[in-house]
């Protein structure tokens, strides 16, 4: 009996010891697979530009009232009209080495050609529209929403950050490299979309005018993520690098019922059965998933940090449990590695003693890479099972976009162009959660990719389309440099 038990004992020290060998050997040899630093790349020089004219320029711009309306009808188009004629005026340089061809919609495309037609061509983006100042929260701001103020290094205003901060930068650059005597080899095409805060009509227009003059771009570049300076699980900066977003899709939930008045309700009001069905569905949430964008960024960040961290992203055989609980834990981590329900907005009876003859809810899903809106719709049907309720969607849901490379000559470029900023951050590839008008270019690029050189801590962040948005002059500066670097070293 003593030497059976031994004989359990040493055999369950052996599988310990294969295991924690295999778990050292695996965290020793751990790294991102295919993730291109750049560092091949000869970057170009940045030219000769002067910055306290650029600051006026973006303070000027944050003044033109390009607010994109859920309501069209509610846009002054003028506006886009002045803003037109003030970038005419503003960068003679860009106009005069650039075609400009302004769509019906006020969508603008700029097209400086290469010398060399066989190199494909790249695309730069930032759109002209902002989002409107929520009524009644004038106040709480700073400086006026639409003053562009120049104070506190920074320039403050709605659209200073999203997107004219990067139309402005990309302007100025263009301007520097136009003026210095930059002779591009590979063409340059600068998109402008008008509405991209409501919808991206706009880029779509201008992706099809590129389709049909047969323009394959090497790469597209646009808004999307940022380099965060207290980035998760590393607790420092980061370069992150979008290279996909989720799709987009609401879903209408419509309960029909016979309505009446509210002192005679049957067992079970429309209102009743739409709470079940809301319920329903997002009791049946899409599983947590480490695959994709997501989880090449975790793969980067985890082996940056090493540690424990570094040790269980590289056994998730193992450790794979504790892992999706700490990913569970916040939505901000969670989001990138499922597709998310949330239901947001409700519509019942017009008068608070009518029961409903139909009440609706929305429900806003953003759609991970590897699922699309047909798993949607099959799951919120099989959620809501024999309950009586329509399922329907607003408008066309937009599928995921696909995913980019991480070892291609574009991101090579766009990385090494980053990391001259920021040479001590980490790179990191990363799922934008939102939506950009870059996604219309899939048809006419060969990678597309979403990244602004502003560094922002995650609190920072959240003035994006919020109160007191502001671009510090920095935070300019960078953008400045990094799009002359980056369009003079893959263009030249």
């Amino acid at each position: 009996m003593i030497l059976k038990k031994r004989t359990i004992l040493l055999g369950g020290l052996a599988v310990v010891a294969v295991i924690a060998g295999t778990v050292a050997v695996r965290t020793a040899t751990f790294r991102p697979a295919d993730i291109a630093d750049g560092s091949d790349v000869r970057l170009a020089a940045v030219p000769a530009y002067d910055l306290d004219a650029a600051v006026a320029h973006l303070s000027a711009a944050a003044q033109i009232r390009t607010i994109s309306h859920q309501d069209v009808a509610d846009n002054e188009l003028a506006e886009w009209d002045r803003l037109h004629a003030w970038l005419a005026a503003s960068y003679p340089a860009t106009h005069g080495a650039m075609t400009r061809t302004i769509l019906p919609n006020k969508t603008l495309v700029y097209h400086w050609p290469g010398s060399d037609a066989a190199l494909a061509p790249i695309i730069v983006m930032a759109h002209q529209d902002v989002v409107p100042v929520t009524e009644g929260t004038e106040k709480d701001w700073k400086y006026p929403p639409f003053a562009g103020t120049i104070a506190e290094n920074a320039v403050w205003g709605r659209g200073t950050v999203d997107d004219k901060g990067s139309l402005i930068g990309l302007f100025e650059a263009i301007e520097a490299l136009a003026r210095s005597g930059f002779k591009p080899k590979r063409g340059i095409y600068l998109v402008s979309g008008h509405d991209e805060e409501a919808g991206g009509t706009g880029a779509v227009a201008a992706a099809a005018k590129l389709k049909a003059e047969g323009v394959k771009a090497i790469f597209t570049l646009d808004e999307g993520s940022l380099v965060l300076t207290d980035t998760p699980v590393i607790g420092g900066p980061a370069i992150l690098i979008g290279i996909a977003e989720k799709g987009y899709a609401t879903l209408k939930v419509t309960a029909n019922a016979p309505g009446g008045h509210s002192s005679m309700p049957p067992a079970e009001t429309g209102v009743g059965t739409l709470a079940r069905a809301i319920t329903a569905i997002t009791d049946k949430p899409f599983p947590l998933e480490v695959r994709g964008p997501g989880a090449s960024m975790l793969d980067a960040l985890a082996a940056a940090k090493g540690g424990n961290t570094r040790m269980a992203v590289a056994n998730q055989w193992l450790f794979s449990p504790l892992l999706r609980r700490q990913l569970e834990s916040a939505p901000s981590s969670a989001a990138a590695f499922h597709t998310t329900i949330a239901p947001t907005m409700l519509q019942g009876s017009p008068k608070e003693n009518v029961l409903p003859q139909s009440a609706n809810a929305l429900i806003n899903y953003r759609i991970a890479p590897w699922n699309r809106s047909s798993d949607v719709m099959a799951r919120a049907r099989s959620a809501v099972g024999d309950l009586p309720v329509d399922l329907a969607w607003v408008g066309t849901p937009r599928e995921p976009s696909r995913v980019s490379s991480t070892s291609s000559q574009g991101w090579k470029w766009v990385a090494a162009a980053a990391r001259a900023d920021a040479p001590g951050a980490v790179l990191s590839p990363i799922l934008v959660v939102a939506g950009t008008d870059s996604r219309s270019m899939e048809g006419v690029s060969q990678d597309v990719y979403r990244f602004m050189p502003m560094h922002f801590s995650l609190k920072e962040s959240a003035m994006i389309h919020g109160t007191n948005e502001h671009m510090a002059i920095d935070s300019f500066k960078r953008m400045i440099d990094f799009y002359a670097r980056l369009i003079a070293t893959s263009a030249g």
